[in-house]
């Protein structure tokens, strides 16, 4: 903005204008009030609203902090950009000033030393009157004075004003780190392809951000572990140990976990098998994609789930997830905890073997054996049926 001052009419105030702006007073000093359709105000470098003091304070010492006020009733608020010192009351002109962002008001002639008006930029200060603000009438995003350019002065520097010269601006005060007017999102930065792929990854955050939120996930940053490989396509009588023999040849096997049912406890035909590292999965990938077990040619494919981290983390915490993208801490966890599980159940068993070997507990054992060869039977026979079929 161009700013034209009233040197003849307000020799005070112009002065004390020019000469703060010699200094680089003003430079980085927020617009720390804006009414919108009335007016903004700035000049107060400790940006807090109630700061600030005179240019000749500085030459005169702290008596000097305020200057007098300069009232014409022939100059008035009678157009948009009319500049005016804020004072704090009669006589208290400091730093501060204000500009109106519309005309007619007539409400505030002969209260405020107005010595000047806006000539060129008017555009900027109607950007400024329409910017968001909060309930003390604060902008959210800082606007501030970048730098200030005397092209006039008809006034005489005193001779210490080389001395109160500083070598750079001041550094810009921001008491509540609001949002710089200068800042500028990130996909206003980004041509169309970098937008489209900063839109996809800015999506898919928020959508994990939700799930994290309702449980699904343990946290939004999770990611499938990357020594672990998913295989399908496996024959209904393959069993864990068989792949923990087959895929340790590409390194070693943590866990190698064929899917079941729930109920019927039968094959799901899909399976994980957890690396000790990296390279060993990598390895395995390449070499048994299409490979034959028990007849059967099965894929394999890195896994793209995180239900087994999922799963550890419901059992046993954060904790468990710290040894890595599905590494070996966490299943050292859950090793030692299915371990003592298992030695407790032992140990309790072998405590109440006496107590089962009464007629009934027999005949009651000897039903259920009797049901689970009939099972194995009709599953044998079923899937006879269907090697014959293929």
């Amino acid at each position: 903005m161009v700013v034209v001052l009233y040197t003849s009419d307000f020799p005070l105030a112009s002065q004390n204008f020019l000469k703060l702006r010699k200094i680089k007073y003003y430079n980085n000093c927020l617009f720390h009030t804006v009414h919108k359709d009335f007016l903004v105000q700035t000049g107060d470098p400790t940006a807090i609203g109630s700061g600030g003091h005179s240019f000749y304070k500085l030459l005169r010492g702290h008596q000097a902090t305020f200057f007098k006020d300069e009232i014409h009733p022939h100059i008035m608020h009678d157009t948009v950009g009319v500049v005016a010192m804020a004072s704090a009351g009669p006589n208290l002109n400091a730093s501060q000033f204000y500009i109106t962002t519309r005309p007619h008001l007539d409400y505030l002639d002969g209260k405020y030393s107005l010595f000047r008006v806006v000539r060129k930029g008017l555009d900027v200060l109607m950007k400024i009157n329409d910017a968001y603000v909060d309930v003390d009438h604060c902008p959210y995003q800082n606007i501030r004075i970048k730098h200030t350019y005397v092209l006039e002065d008809p006034f005489e520097d005193p001779a210490q004003i080389d001395e109160l010269m500083p070598q750079s601006s001041p550094i810009a005060i921001d008491h509540e780190v609001r949002l710089e007017d200068d800042w500028v999102p990130m996909d206003e930065k980004l041509d169309c392809k970098e937008l489209d792929t900063f839109l996809l990854c800015k999506e898919a955050h928020s959508r994990a951000a939700v799930l994290e939120m309702i449980g699904d996930i343990p946290e939004a940053e999770i990611k499938p572990p990357e020594n672990v490989l998913f295989v399908c396509k496996l024959n209904p009588i393959t069993k864990d140990e068989d792949l923990e023999i087959i895929f340790s040849k590409s390194g070693k096997v943590l866990s190698p976990e064929i899917i079941k049912d729930h109920k019927s406890k039968n094959s799901l035909c899909y399976a994980f098998i957890e690396f000790e590292t990296r390279e060993a999965c990598e390895d395995a990938y390449f070499k048994m994609n299409n490979a034959v077990i028990d007849d059967r040619r099965i894929h394999v494919d890195f896994s793209q789930s995180v239900s087994r981290l999922w799963t550890r983390y419901r059992r046993f915490g954060m904790k468990s997830l710290e040894g890595g993208k599905g590494g070996e801490k966490g299943m050292r966890h859950r090793k030692s905890s299915r371990e003592e599980r298992m030695s407790e159940a032992n140990c309790h068993s072998h405590a109440t073997r006496q107590s089962r070997n009464g007629p009934k507990q027999k005949r009651h054992r000897r039903r259920l054996q009797d049901d689970l060869y009939m099972h194995h039977e009709r599953q044998h026979k079923c899937y006879k049926g269907k090697e014959l079929q293929h």
